[in-house]
């Protein structure tokens, strides 16, 4: 996990948005990890399976998709066009989370560094799933708490140990990662949950049944199996972690039996590893060169062709290589057009370049084929809800997430759904928002950030002196004037400088941003427009140097309705300064409170609570809103926590 965590931080943090906003990132390879069986249906299984361990025989795929690093240098065989990056901000949920960087990253083709419209807007999924960041001064690498296995990660552990007539033949499997006990967000004291019923034991609808086991891939050709001997030796050494060795051995196996796929194949592992223990993209570059010409020899079995290739695409999504991954899943879909989890990947992959509408088509041919298929659902829903056809996404989501299938139980198809009900007027919505956050993915009903540090202070409604921002607010309350008169002078809607908001918050009415800091930098030329605005807040680091907020004016004409949301993460607070109020009309509600602005008072709430809001004056409402640190962050973890 250590080498996992420091090659995650050869990321360019300018190439964070290589996937960003909303929902996903890497490869859905369907390798297995142990699921937890809740103790009722474990002593069912028992009674059926006596002391045979359940783990042997209840695998589930890894679900989460987690684009951690962006492009090395291109092959020629890879696409590395990109999409342009919009840069626009959603409420919802932000860009994906990455660690900082090193200077050993090789960039890829700029192209490919674009924010892809997938992960840019609030119509698009993001890389990661729930991230819990620990909140420890000397370490801010974020996690997944339920999804550490992932293939955007190298984890190879070595694999349990097999006897000698089997090794050659197998793949072996990273051992299951311990999941880190995830502390508990403390709750509101003065706050009140949403009335939900209770929600049943989850164990029939989550818990896959069980299934026969599945048979050993077979990797040998008939010639490889004289020579089984050899590969097995070359292979031991991979698996005790003596990848420098293995190399060298399957170097040798390969000079000797150069049409031989399995050396080749094995070579290609051995070099996996070693980019790991080296934390070398170069390294993992070659091996995903290696893997192509594994699956590219003669007498390939379908076995091996079809691991080699899963392995060269989740590679190269791991280098950010998302036109080399979707064009590598291609063929894999043609060689293998009866595999149903490999066209799943391949519609991932679309997602991850901003083609919705062939991921789309690809999700009807799955169901079409397999209309149970669960993984097929949940995406097909979510696409089905980025085109706002809200009431025809709900059963998709909900038969998806109902289904238990791998890759489904996520916090963001869980936000999701709920997002989709509350929209159509259902209160359902909390009954799968408690069920979320009884799966984990949630700190509460109410808190449903999914982009964390853990163990922070929560509540909804904060006053300056909890925040230790006293200074700041001050600044802000005794100068509104002059921030309100720099705001009216940009104001005029033929110089274009606020933007309608365009994260699909809005159920009606017209609301419009004028942004001067984002994501720790400062729009420079927004900034010259206000000059007198951004030359109070230059002293305050907490604001202006939080990567995970924005400062920006915000004007709300009469008549608009924000619909509930959350923002992503709880590693902010959001300050509200009044400017131009309406006596009355204007309110916000942030969990069960509700409370209206004033003009030259500020208002401060934690977005990752749900929030919600009416103008319903009978004149525009103008505010300030300025974002700054959760007062209980290190600064450690503000310099090195990556941007939302």
């Amino acid at each position: 996990m250590m080498h996992t965590l420091e090659l995650a931080r050869t990321v360019p943090s300018d190439m964070v948005h290589a996937v960003s906003n909303f929902f996903f990132g890497f490869v859905c390879m369907l390798d297995e990890k142990e699921i937890k069986v809740p103790a009722p249906k474990m002593e069912r299984l028992k009674k059926g399976l006596k002391e045979r361990p359940v783990s042997v025989l209840l695998r589930e795929a890894k679900e989460d998709y987690a684009v951690k690093e962006p492009d090395a240098a291109p092959t020629p065989d890879d696409d590395v066009d990109g999409s342009q990056n919009t840069d626009v901000e959603s409420e919802i949920q932000a860009a994906v989370p990455l660690p900082p960087i090193s200077d050993d990253f090789i960039p890829d083709d700029s192209r490919d560094e674009a924010t892809h419209p997938y992960e840019d807007e609030n119509n698009a999924i993001d890389t990661k799933g729930e991230l819990v960041e620990k909140a420890q001064p000397q370490q801010t690498v974020e996690e997944s708490k339920q999804y550490n296995n992932q293939p955007g990660s190298y984890n190879n552990q070595p694999g349990s140990p097999e006897t000698k007539e089997t090794e050659a033949e197998s793949v072996p499997e990273p051992e299951a990662d311990v999941e880190p006990e995830v502390e508990s967000v403390p709750e509101p004291e003065a706050d009140v949950e949403p009335e939900v019923e209770s929600v049943p034991e989850l164990e029939a609808e989550f818990v896959p049944e069980l299934k026969a086991k599945k048979k050993k891939p077979k990797l040998l050709n008939k010639f490889e199996k004289t020579i089984k001997t050899e590969i097995d030796a070359a292979e031991k050494l991979r698996k005790k972690g003596k990848v420098e060795e293995a190399v060298r051995a399957f170097e040798t196996l390969v000079l000797q039996y150069p049409q031989s796929p399995r050396c080749r194949y094995g070579k290609a592992l051995a070099e996996d590893g070693l980019a790991e223990k080296m934390l070398s993209n170069d390294m993992l570059q070659k091996a995903i060169g290696t893997y192509k010409e594994a699956s590219e020899l003669p007498n390939a079995t379908p076995d091996l062709i079809k691991a080699t290739l899963k392995k060269r695409a989740e590679r190269q999504q791991f280098l950010g290589r998302m036109r080399g991954a979707l064009a590598t899943l291609e063929k894999l879909v043609q060689i293998f057009p009866e595999d149903m989890a490999l066209k799943n990947d391949l519609g991932v992959a679309h997602l991850l370049i901003g083609d919705n509408n062939s991921a789309k088509r690809v999700y009807e041919e799955v169901l079409a084929t397999a209309p149970s298929d669960g993984f097929a659902k949940v995406h097909y829903g979510f696409i089905l809800k980025s085109e706002n056809k809200i009431a025809e996404s709900i059963p998709f989501l909900r038969d998806g997430l109902e289904s238990g299938d791998p890759g489904t139980d996520d916090g963001r198809f869980y936000f999701h759904l709920g997002d989709a009900l509350q929209r159509m007027g259902d209160d359902s919505a909390y009954k799968w928002y408690e069920r979320g956050h009884q799966r984990g993915h949630f700190a509460s009903v109410w808190q449903r950030s999914l982009y964390n540090v853990d163990g922070l202070k929560a509540q909804p409604w904060w006053t300056p002196k909890d925040t230790g921002y006293m200074d700041l607010v001050k600044t802000l309350e005794r100068n509104w004037r002059i921030i309100r008169d720099e705001a009216q002078s940009v104001m005029d809607k033929t110089t274009g400088l606020f933007v309608p908001e365009e994260e699909n918050l809005r159920e009606k009415g017209e609301w419009g941003q004028f942004t001067l800091w984002q994501q720790g930098k400062k729009a420079g030329e927004s900034c010259r427009s206000v000059p007198k605005t951004c030359g109070l807040l230059e002293r305050y680091p907490e604001a202006t140097g939080c990567k995970r907020g924005q400062i920006k004016f915000s004007v709300m004409q009469p008549g608009t309705h924000v619909w509930p949301h959350t923002g992503p993460t709880n590693c902010r607070l959001r300050m509200h300064l009044g400017l131009v109020i309406p006596k009355t009309g204007c309110k916000i509600r942030c969990t069960n409170d509700t409370r209206a602005w004033e003009e030259g008072k500020v208002l401060i709430f934690d977005d990752s609570f749900e929030h919600e809001v009416w103008q319903d004056a009978d004149s525009y409402r103008l505010i300030f809103i300025v974002d700054v640190w959760h007062p209980e962050l290190t600064q450690y973890q503000r310099q090195t926590l990556s941007p939302i």
